[in-house]
């Protein structure tokens, strides 16, 4: 059982993160599609660096085809990369060749979970994906994600019960209400984003550490109690 958390900008956000006890921390770079809280690939590659060892490092890509995937990845070889864009999903030739080219990497494919639709969408690229999260839909927003509100959790355990792969639970889950989503979904892992972090006038966001320790706390917690 994990739990991620997403999105770090600075190698300061990324140490905090790792010696809170999160055990996948995520960032997201520009394929194409402007993102909440992105950081440039120099940037991207510091934080990289420096997790190395010490958690899991996610790469969160939105684009519309494979191509301006594989340069970023040969270059940042982070150890998962996940896809949340509306326009391009997975496909097995797609992690075929990720994988050739950064081998050990997993892909985690992003569904957006609006309704009963998103069941045999999740059993389908869970038979070639090694991880799905499932996540609230803001179609204000590029990618599927960072919408800051729950989704319906009685069909993420419907996913988590029929797919082939690991399940993340993410949409937005906080210190106050992971616990309850755990012992209903019963996932792999769990994610947050907005809920750890702190939102400022202008838009941009930076990681509440003592949320995101609190996050990780109350996560681990509720495995232990899930699986005790």
């Amino acid at each position: 059982m994990i739990t991620q958390i997403y999105s770090i900008q600075s190698v300061e956000e990324a140490l905090a993160c790792a010696k809170a006890g999160a055990d996948y921390i995520g960032l997201s770079i520009d394929t194409g599609f402007a993102l909440p809280s992105q950081v440039s690939i120099e940037t991207a590659k510091q934080i990289f660096d420096a997790l190395e060892g010490k958690a899991k490092r996610v790469l969160i890509c939105v684009t519309n085809s494979d191509e301006p995937l594989y340069e970023p990845v040969t270059y940042l070889k982070p150890d998962v990369i996940h896809l949340c864009g509306y326009d391009y999903y997975a496909t097995p030739d797609f992690v075929k060749k990720i994988k050739g080219l950064c081998p050990g990497i997993e892909v985690l494919q992003a569904i957006g979970v609006e309704d009963e639709s998103s069941i045999e969408q999740a059993i389908y690229y869970s038979k070639f994906c090694d991880t799905l999260i499932l996540d609230s839909v803001d179609h204000n927003i590029n990618g599927i994600g960072a919408a800051g509100f729950t989704n319906d959790w009685d069909i993420d355990r419907q996913i988590v019960e029929q797919s082939s792969c690991k399940v993340i639970l993410a949409g937005g889950l906080s210190p106050d209400n992971v616990r309850e989503a755990i012992l209903k979904v019963r996932p792999w892992g769990v994610d947050s984003f907005t809920k750890t972090s702190d939102v400022f006038p202008d838009g941009t966001s930076r990681k509440n550490i003592e949320k995101v320790e609190a996050f990780v706390r109350n996560a681990k917690a509720a495995f232990e109690e899930l699986n005790g």
